[in-house]
């Protein structure tokens, strides 16, 4: 099959996080006549394929999961794109790492291959599969290099930011919406911060020649119990995305001074950074071959896990930014084919 015939197959399967085993178990399949059982291993709805050998191990890691559909599970082509749910995230790098797999000449080639197909990516960082995988398996830890095919149209990116999320709550007192001077309102009385959040700027951080900005966002709102009632309660999430110089303690800190203003701030789900890898000789070579454009990656990847194992670790995909978590999510078919060239390149030039 074609990148784009296996992006729409992997598509066609439904994977929203939590639900990965149908995915899991279908790539299983679909790779056993070459690798056999014993060149994979299951862990959970996580599969790890290729065994270490001659060559520098090279790694690759994607993850199985989506975000719930918003109506786009069903897969389309059209106008040199492939339309559907985890196209650009990150579906369309599977099939890259499909293809690398299912390659002759890559298997031929100087470098040992080995790829990570991981569950629970999108959902809170502490239930993330990949972390149970590198438990499990310690020769992944002694890889040259780990390329994660997270979108990052075709861009090379080292590194990733940090990211904490934190309900915050503001409290008041009920009482009948007739009479709401009986009362305090804890949704209004929230409107200062979330307009003073609303005409918060990004802001730019500059590291190793990469920029990274600094945002933080309110994603969630939960408050009232009736139409008649004044809410006594208004809780949101706050979303922190920061820049890896900054430890995950030192984010939590900035993070609680900008929502100083709430009646009760709870940290509750903490994601490190990763400074850039600088130095390694296969992360060097796979700019050169690719002649992909350097940038920071703005957002969190599993580059963050990985360099916290001292596993070098790199963000390259065909995967479009811009379009992941949207309702019209779709992917380049021509940038997909791009990826797979340049990857195939670096797996089998010296």
């Amino acid at each position: 099959m074609s990148l784009a015939d296996d992006l729409v197959w992997l598509i066609g399967i439904p994977s929203p996080t939590g639900e990965e085993e149908a995915l899991c178990n279908a790539v299983a399949r679909r790779l056993s006549p070459r690798f056999g059982a014993d060149g994979m291993l299951r862990v959970g709805n996580s599969l790890v394929v290729g065994r270490p050998g001659p060559g520098a191990l090279i790694t690759l890691y994607g993850h199985l999961d989506t975000v719930p559909a918003q109506g786009n599970a069903t897969p389309e082509v059209r106008e040199g794109r492939v339309f559907g749910l985890g196209a650009s995230d990150m579906k369309s790098g599977l099939a890259v790492m499909l293809a690398l797999l299912e390659d002759e000449e890559v298997a031929a080639g100087p470098c040992c291959l080995s790829a990570v197909f991981y569950d629970k990516e999108e959902g809170p960082a502490h239930e993330n599969g990949l972390e149970e995988v590198l438990g499990s398996v310690g020769w992944l830890s002694g890889a040259a290099l780990a390329v994660v095919l997270e979108p990052t149209d075709l861009e090379v990116q080292p590194g990733c930011q940090g990211t904490l999320n934190a309900r915050v709550t503001f409290r008041g007192e009920a009482a009948h919406s007739s009479r709401p001077w009986l009362g305090s309102n804890a949704i209004t009385r929230a409107g200062e911060w979330l307009a003073a959040m609303h005409r918060r700027e990004p802001a730019p951080v500059t590291l190793d020649g990469l920029e990274f900005r600094e945002v933080m966002s309110v994603t969630t709102a939960h408050g009232g119990i009736a139409t008649n009632v004044v809410p006594a309660r208004f809780d949101l999430n706050l979303n922190y995305r920061f820049p890896p110089n900054l430890s995950v303690e030192e984010a939590e800190v900035r993070l609680r001074q900008a929502a100083a203003p709430a009646d009760e701030v709870e940290v509750f789900d903490r994601a490190p950074g990763a400074l850039v890898s600088a130095g390694n000789p296969h992360l060097e070579r796979l700019g050169r071959v690719t002649g992909a454009r350097r940038s920071g990656k703005q957002g969190w990847t599993d580059v963050a896990r990985l360099s916290a194992r001292s596993i070098p670790a790199v963000n390259y995909g065909p995967g479009e930014v811009a379009l992941c978590h949207r309702a019209d999510e779709s992917v380049e078919i021509a940038a997909v084919e791009e990826a797979f060239v340049g990857l195939k390149r670096f797996l089998t030039e010296e």
